[in-house]
């Protein structure tokens, strides 16, 4: 395994340390030059030490505890500018979501070809998900909402969510947003859909978290219209809160994507929402016919979110019939209610409404993506190399009959082998 580690400072200079081995027994070795009589150290790799041309080398050992912690080589950023990779096993591949036995080929960060050929590998290769709808903001309040309703967790602007948003210092919100991000890495998500609290501020402090990450948030912002000069999108709590006809005209003249939460606590807000000729609706827990017709008329996605819904106690959402309008998107909603995890999300949602696995998981990858026009989602030539690699072998999915339903209902993170963009 290839790990990419950042920068080792030694002394007063640093030098980019890049593919350091680690071993079978979990031990990396890395030696480090300090400069010594203005001489420039190099990383190396090796096992020992000694003294040479004035120049004192040490041999520092990291000890990875592999068996120690709950996810499996998470991390492989295998699909950098200029390099090329082969992945082999079970390819969940294009938008049929098609599971042949096959390879990827990846360069420079694109696939450029799906190939269906034999293999000897028992991996299983599906698009990284992309969460359709988090509030990754309220990060700092874990579990701060249990027991309450919609109104006293997350309704703006008194809620409980919104207290602690406020209470919440930039240094403190930022941290903790890195922290879910990482999170949803290791629980392999490629993007998120946010809707981001607090106006520009919110949204540049989640540009913050996010620099450097894997998890690509396409942010919408709130607030005046002007947000929009530094958000992706525009997010609006509800029809019933607020007058957003400017910033429905803004979104639209910045030919950037506006969405909506409709139909959560009950269904009077679903026809006004409508009315604003959204390009994404969220939650639609009480959606009747009348507003169901209204949204294939007017070709509109809907992102749902059934675990946050229970918690919430706000109802379920009528997927099947959701999906038999129009295309629906799986999200997890606000990590103050649960872990932003697609996993748990994808096996409550098979489990509990009448939906295939291949629904589920075209769920939980391109309707997302193409919500909002991202280029990943898929595993076809041309796509963003945003992938997860799954142990076939791992203890929870050897002798799966069915990799989608594997993938979907039985999938946890510790099955992930690889995470690669």
């Amino acid at each position: 395994m290839v790990l990419i580690l950042g920068t080792v400072h030694t002394g007063y200079v640093a030098r980019d340390a890049t593919e350091y081995a680690v071993g079978e027994s979990g031990v990396w070795c890395l030696r480090v030059d300090f400069p010594v009589d203005g001489h420039r150290g190099v990383p190396s790799r090796g096992s020992r030490t000694d003294r040479r041309s004035g120049r004192a080398r040490f041999e520092v050992l990291f000890r990875l505890l592999v068996r120690s912690i709950s996810i499996r080589n998470p991390y492989c950023y295998s699909a950098e500018e200029n390099c090329m990779e082969e992945l082999e096993g079970t390819v969940v591949a294009g938008s049929s979501l098609e599971p042949i036995e096959g390879t990827v080929v990846v360069e420079d960060g694109r696939i450029t070809a799906v190939e269906r050929d034999g293999t000897d590998s028992t991996d299983i290769v599906v698009p990284a998900f992309v969460n359709a709808h988090t509030h990754v903001g309220d990060s700092v309040a874990k579990e701060a909402a249990v027991g309450l309703g919609l109104e006293a967790a997350v309704a703006p602007p008194d809620s409980q969510k919104h207290q602690r948003l406020a209470a919440a210092d930039r240094e403190t919100l930022v941290a903790e947003i890195q922290r879910t991000l990482r999170f949803m890495q290791q629980t392999g998500t490629a993007a998120c859909l946010d809707f981001r609290e607090s106006g520009p501020s919110g949204t540049r402090a989640l540009r913050a978290a996010a620099d450097g990450e894997y998890v690509a948030p396409f942010v919408f912002g709130s607030g005046p219209a002007d947000v929009l000069d530094v958000a992706d999108g525009y997010g609006a709590s509800g029809a019933n809160d607020d007058d957003f006809t400017t910033e429905r005209a803004a979104a639209r003249d910045g030919n950037v994507p506006f969405a909506i939460h409709a139909g959560e606590p009950d269904a009077t807000d679903i026809h006004p929402a409508l009315d604003l000729e959204p390009d994404l609706l969220v939650h639609m827990v009480h959606a009747a016919e009348a507003h169901l017709e209204r949204v294939a008329d007017q070709a509109v996605p809907v992102a749902v979110c059934p675990r946050a819904n229970q918690v919430l106690d706000v109802g379920r959402p009528p997927v099947r019939a959701l999906l038999d309008h129009t295309s629906v998107a799986l999200g997890t909603d606000n990590v103050m209610l649960n872990p932003p995890s697609m996993f748990r999300e994808m096996a409550y949602t098979a489990k509990h409404f009448d939906v295939t696995a291949q629904e589920v998981l075209r769920m939980a990858t391109v309707a997302g993506a193409d919500a909002v026009g991202l280029n990943c989602g898929v595993i076809e030539a041309g796509r963003d190399a945003a992938l997860l690699v799954l142990d076939g072998e791992s203890n929870n999915l050897a002798a799966t009959v069915d990799p989608i339903r594997a993938v979907v209902r039985r999938a946890t993170p510790l099955d992930v082998k690889r995470v690669v963009r």
